[in-house]
Order: C-alpha cells, then structure tokens, then sequence
C-alpha cells in the first residue's frame, strides 16, 4: 500500500521537488481557480504516481490537491477557461523569483497552456486526497 504524499515548498529546490510528483497530472478547468479574497491559487488533479510504479510501467493515479497562498494576481494564456471540462495535463511547477522573497509561480500544461501566479512569498502545499487506481498507461514524452 502505497503512503498519500503530503509535500511543502518554501523555495525554488522544494518546488522542484513538488514538480516532479505532479508532472502528467491530469486537471479538469473547472477544478482550478483563484480565490482573491483569501489569496490562494488552488487545484485538483489525478496525479501519475511516479513513485508507485513498477518495472513494467504499471502504474497507479490519485486524488490530489494543490494549492499556493499569498497569491496576488492569477493570470491563464491559452487555456480556454469557459470550457470547465477541459482537460489539462500538467507538465511542470517552477517558481521565477523577483524581488526577494516575490515573484512568480509558473504551471505549464501540454499543448502549450500556462498559469502564471504572481506571490508575495512562495509557499505551495501537495496532499494526496485518497482514492488511488490503476493508471490505464504510464506517460510517456518524446524527447526530441
């Protein structure tokens, strides 16, 4: 049985670190949103279990949530936020720092969507929510 991740990220090394559990998640549209009264930027998606697979590539999705505080602004180019069933397939989390400790938090989806979090600090939390499956396949990129 794998244990429900339960991460923290207070700077650049730990949102790395963050980014790598969370690549090729899988996030509906209407499952993310700012919250501006309480300055909070937050998701849900189906995380890919890199951790859990095994050497035949049979891995294992769950339930997860993602949110960043001290959020400012929230700004998305090419994704298409009326469609709330859309599907996005999150391929990276990098913090870009400005003045110390602000700057800008950065979701890139496949296809070229991205999510640009403007923060007055950066503090993201990941916590596994439940509900695991079997993956139906284990991502794959091209690297060329």
């Amino acid at each position: 049985m794998m244990t429900d991740l339960k991460l923290l990220a207070l700077d650049s090394e730990d949102l790395d670190v963050l980014s790598a559990h969370t690549q090729d998640a899988v996030v509906r549209v209407g499952d993310m949103g700012y919250a501006k009264a309480d300055r909070r930027f937050v998701l849900l998606m189906n995380r890919y279990a890199w951790e859990a697979g095994d050497k035949r590539g049979r891995g294992q999705r769950k339930r997860a949530g993602l949110h960043f505080n001290f959020v400012n602004s929230a700004h998305a180019d090419g994704i298409d936020l009326k469609a709330r069933d859309g599907v996005l397939e999150l391929l990276a989390v990098r913090f870009e720092e400005g003045e110390a400790p602000s700057g800008q938090v950065l979701l890139t989806f496949a296809g070229g969507g991205t999510v640009r979090l403007d923060v007055e600090c950066l503090e993201a939390r990941l916590r596994d929510l439940g509900g695991t499956w079997a993956a139906k396949a284990q991502p794959n990129h091209d690297l060329d």
